[in-house]
């Protein structure tokens, strides 16, 4: 399959999928642990199509992006964008895996999206879905979880994902009642010792063309696009 028809199916999967009851589940659900950096291990919820794959999705949610997996399966975060839609992916034909937080950080990502160490997380997670499945391996962020995703392309000299795919993406910032900004978003803006290099991956945007939240509003995303 072509890069333009993989982004076709990418982006029809998006666009109907959310049209999905907020907790639809996808049949043959299952929970894979990898390791991760020394000590430290990775989790996310695997679901693969019947047939052969076109290309494989990572999906980070948004939010602190804990998923809470347990061997049952989801315990939070079921009614997130992305997290709904994973039905209507499996159905397009992609393997899915929607990543969980790190072993080492059980009460979710703040700023930790756009560290190294969160990059090499991924990294190990990438290759345990090339083991899975031949194909490409995109990475799908939504709110927060766009950080994560870029983060990892920008990081990833070797190892990395096939392409991106960004949707309400951060484009603001905000301040806790202390005045400070978070890391995170700090390293979003290239500023701070942990700034983020330019991504080495392709990838794509989708926005709310009339977000009403601040961090993620469409029309400050349109230069990015462009």
């Amino acid at each position: 399959m072509t890069r333009r028809r993989r982004l076709a199916a990418l982006g029809l999967a998006l666009v109907l999928g959310a049209a999905l009851p907020p907790f639809a589940r996808a049949a043959d659900e299952e929970v894979r642990t990898v390791p991760a950096r020394p000590g430290v291990t990775e989790s996310f919820l695997l679901l693969r199509p019947e047939g052969s794959p076109v290309a494989t999705v990572i999906i980070f949610a948004g939010g602190d992006g804990n998923l809470a997996l347990t061997p049952s399966g989801l315990g939070q975060l079921q009614g997130n964008f992305l997290v709904r839609t994973r039905p209507r992916w499996v159905r397009e034909g992609f393997v899915v895996a929607i990543l969980d937080t790190p072993s080492d950080h059980p009460r979710g990502l703040w700023n930790f999206r756009t560290t190294k160490e969160h990059a090499a997380d991924v990294k190990q997670a990438i290759a345990a879905v090339r083991e899975i499945a031949k194909v490409p391996v995109w990475l799908v962020g939504t709110s927060m979880g766009t950080l994560s995703a870029a983060n990892a392309a920008a990081r990833l000299a070797e190892g990395g994902p096939d392409g991106i795919v960004l949707t309400s993406s951060v484009t603001g910032t905000s301040k806790d009642v202390r005045g400070r900004e978070p890391r995170d978003l700090i390293a979003l803006r290239g500023e701070g010792p942990a700034r983020l290099p330019r991504a080495r991956a392709p990838g794509g945007l989708r926005h709310r063309g009339l977000d009403p939240r601040p961090l993620t509003a469409g029309r400050p995303a349109q230069p990015v696009a462009g």
